[in-house]
């Protein structure tokens, strides 16, 4: 497995096993769902990166958790408790040892027309946040 996908395996099984998140969201996807009520949590994109030095191998990944919603934009709590489960990416997985993990970027969006359920093309009062976080790897570890 490399380095991407087992940065998202990671991430699925960590936020999947949260009971304080499941109480928040009603489910916790890999990719955006076919059919899903909101709010829920997608794990998307991994973009890896080299980030070796001389002597040892690594690779920098970039993932993205989006916390889709509808209605008022109340998913505040369902946000705090994803980025406060970022750092717990950190460790052995497929092969890979996460050294670090933070989060890089976050952005909120909001939709009033449209219809389906995508960031693109959203439903009436549909809402969307995302967190983008960071882990590296060197010689068979990461860093986020």
């Amino acid at each position: 497995m490399n380095a991407e996908q087992a940065v998202r395996a990671r991430a699925l099984a960590l936020l999947a096993d949260d009971a304080a998140l499941a109480g928040l969201v009603h489910g916790v996807f890999d990719g955006v769902p076919a059919r899903a009520s909101a709010p829920y949590v997608s794990v998307g994109a991994a973009e890896g990166s080299d980030w070796g030095t001389k002597d040892v191998a690594g690779r920098e990944v970039r993932l993205t958790l989006a916390l889709v919603g509808v209605g008022a934009a109340s998913g505040d709590d369902a946000a705090g408790r994803i980025e406060a489960l970022v750092p717990g990416l950190r460790g052995t997985g497929d092969g890979w040892n996460i050294v670090g993990a933070r989060v890089v970027r976050t952005r909120f969006g909001f939709a009033k027309d449209g219809g389906g359920g995508t960031r693109s093309s959203c439903g009436a009062g549909v809402w969307w946040g995302e967190v983008i976080r960071r882990p590296r790897d060197g010689g068979g570890r990461w860093r986020c």
